[in-house]
């Protein structure tokens, strides 16, 4: 388990390439919700392998991670955990990569690379942001997840409420009702 940064020296990247093992612990991802408590997930352990190689000045990063996410289900608000699993690879190339907030559209090519500037790569900005791309948009302890009651706030998945049952027309009534 790693609590330290993750920084690879790029003179260290040889002819075949680096091999680095990665064990992201609670240690690990407890600094980062530190450093952004908006984090809504956490995990026991990611762990995996990156693999660098150098093409020029140039850095192929290729890697992959698995462990065990703990989310928050959308619907109902309760916690659930979640295996995960990523491939990722991405080119690094030198130099400080785009500066301020330009808006524009990026090329399928342009979405898997990045920049590495000075003589170390720093592997935590990586890991961090595939682990994000691994949470789900809209987290769901199960498909069929019933939710909460808009009125009374129940979790429908565990009971049922009391609340009385409103009668609602199809949206499109008010419609054929004007057209008729």
């Amino acid at each position: 388990m790693r609590d330290r940064p993750i920084q690879i020296a790029v003179a260290g990247i040889g002819p075949l390439g680096l091999d680095v093992s990665v064990d992201l612990g609670k240690d690990w991802l407890a600094r980062w919700q530190e450093e952004d408590p908006n984090l809504e997930f956490s995990a026991a352990a990611i762990t995996g392998s990156v693999h660098l190689a150098k093409h020029g000045p140039d850095i192929l990063v290729r890697g992959q991670l698995a462990g065990r996410l703990t989310l928050t289900c959308g619907r109902c608000l309760e916690q659930f955990t979640t295996p995960v699993e990523a491939d990722f690879d991405l080119l690094l190339l030198p130099g400080p990569g785009p500066l301020g907030p330009q808006e524009e559209e990026l090329s399928a090519a342009e979405l898997d690379r990045d920049f590495y500037s000075g003589e170390m790569v720093n592997l935590d900005s990586i890991l961090r942001e595939q682990i994000i791309l691994m949470l789900p948009l809209k987290p769901l302890c199960a498909e069929n997840c019933q939710g909460l009651c808009p009125r009374c706030g129940a979790n429908l998945n565990r009971e049922k409420c009391n609340c009385p049952v409103e009668k609602t027309g199809s949206p499109l009534a008010e419609l054929a009702r004007l057209k008729g």
